[in-house]
């Protein structure tokens, strides 16, 4: 049986990825310090005798006996609330994470992968985002956090690879959303899902003509298997390239929960991304890959979960919005 080390489990993505691998048939150990994961995300996966969690922060010494396959490193806050009151973390677990795992991967003979992010590419000057623009970063910025702690684990990771002849692999995540997501992060998506299930206005930063593309978790999934499957070691965009504006996004999360809320603007926060669309055309490529799940299907999905939730979940975060401002419509 194939084990993989799968870190950030209990976090949104994390947890769809133990699921997609336990599904594969392999031995899933996940790993996370709980900063911004939650164990309800993975307790349906703690009776599987596949599934095992550790609860363990990666910026520290990290050991795990038996031979590991694969490892997958997804630890780290993603969302700009959490960025901006965690950037420390954020750095440390972008490079004295990735170190670690990356010392981990060479000595088990793994192989590695990063989730990297469309951050990298800054508030990009080249529209779509390629893999070979090399961004427009401000590294010193309220966002460098987590920007530049991206843009270094792919410099390690490629480093470990040339110098050391790693198995490693990159993936660029542009903006994903589904079931599990926290309500109260501040990404786009579920902050305007949460405002309408709150009867709040829905909040849009700068004039909602900045653009992004939401690629459905499952399709963002099986994008990441078939990249660490591969044998391709460069980045690669995983996203959905349908552009949309964030006005135009948040007429329609009105239309979808039937409220009649009105849309309310708030000045866009220092270095937000004016577009966000990936190009995907090495996906289809080397990977074969494209989306599947159309945003109003991935919309209708990621509702209802959000609409099932107990009553309490749309608030318990709300100690977060006070970064709201920085939200970024990330």
């Amino acid at each position: 049986m194939k084990r993989v080390l799968i870190t950030g489990a209990a976090g949104f993505l994390g947890s769809h990825l133990c699921e997609r691998f336990l599904k594969e048939g392999m031995y899933v150990i996940g790993m996370d310090n709980l900063i911004t994961g939650d164990m309800r995300n993975i307790e349906h996966l703690m009776p599987d005798p596949n599934f095992e969690f550790n609860h363990h922060d990666v910026t520290k010494y990290v050991h795990v006996p038996g031979e590991l396959d694969y490892i997958m490193h997804f630890a780290s806050p993603a969302s700009p609330i959490d960025y901006l009151k965690i950037p420390i973390q954020t750095l440390k677990v972008g490079a004295m994470g990735t170190h670690n795992l990356l010392g981990l991967a060479r000595a088990k003979k793994s192989r590695f992968i990063i989730a990297s992010t469309s951050e990298v590419y800054g508030d990009p000057l080249v529209h779509p985002q390629t893999e070979d623009y090399w961004g427009h970063v401000n590294p010193i910025g309220p966002r460098g956090c987590y920007d530049e702690a991206k843009r270094y684990q792919e410099a390690i990771t490629m480093a470990y690879h040339r110098y050391h002849g790693l198995e490693t692999r990159i993936v660029r995540i542009f903006n994903t959303y589904g079931p599990r997501m926290r309500l109260n992060d501040g990404r786009v998506l579920p902050a305007f899902m949460g405002q309408a299930l709150r009867g709040e206005d829905i909040t849009v930063f700068g004039d909602g003509s900045q653009t992004r593309s939401f690629c459905y978790v499952d399709d963002l999934v099986e994008g990441i298997y078939r990249l660490l499957m591969s044998d391709y070691s460069l980045p690669v965009n995983i996203g959905n390239p349908k552009e949309i504006t964030i006005g135009q996004f948040a007429e329609e999360i009105i239309k979808l929960t039937g409220t009649d809320q009105k849309v309310v603007y708030k000045p866009l926060p220092q270095d937000d991304p004016k577009q966000r669309q990936p190009d995907i055309s090495k996906a289809k490529e080397i990977l074969g890959w494209e989306p599947k799940v159309s945003r109003e299907e991935g919309l209708r999905i990621t509702y209802d979960y959000f609409r099932s939730l107990p009553k309490e979940r749309l608030y318990e975060e709300s100690n977060h919005r006070g970064f709201e401002g920085f939200s970024a419509n990330k």
